[in-house]
């Protein structure tokens, strides 16, 4: 009997065709029993980038304006920065101007006062020459004068 049953089930393409669906049918049990938790999770972290993607559509918009007007307010005080430098660098010149001025002018009053110093002294010695006696006075032109 054991020789009979073993030639009917080889040779019998039904059993082999049943066979076949049932370890198949096992096969895709163990994929889907696999399968769910990582199906689950996939929808779990599907759910997590719809959140986040909405938060980033309502949060990102105002966030790229605030840095945009941040960079255009950023360029306003550079401008402004670059017109203090310029106006800086004029008050500079001038100042260095002026100062070339009053140096010149110093110079100027230094000559003058040198000048009137040494008017005021020559006019001191030939007022006081004036009032010393003849005698005195005419010993100094005499000895100026060596023909006499």
């Amino acid at each position: 009997m054991g020789t009979s049953l073993n030639n009917i089930i080889v040779s019998e393409p039904l059993f082999w065709l049943g066979l076949s669906i049932l370890l198949v049918a096992v096969s895709l049990t163990a994929v889907l029993v696999t399968a769910i938790p990582a199906l689950q999770e996939l929808a779990r972290a599907a759910r997590s980038a719809e959140k986040l993607f909405d938060t980033l559509s309502r949060e990102l918009p105002p966030t790229l304006d605030a840095i945009r007007m941040t960079g255009l307010e950023i360029t306003d005080l550079s401008n402004d920065v670059n017109e203090g430098v310029k106006s800086a660098t004029q008050v500079v010149k001038q100042v260095d101007r002026s100062l070339d001025g009053a140096k010149k002018q110093a110079r100027s009053i230094n000559i003058n006062t040198r000048s009137i110093f040494v008017g005021v002294k020559v006019a001191w010695r030939t007022f006081t020459r004036s009032k010393l006696p003849k005698k005195l006075g005419d010993r100094h032109f005499s000895s100026l004068n060596p023909k006499k």
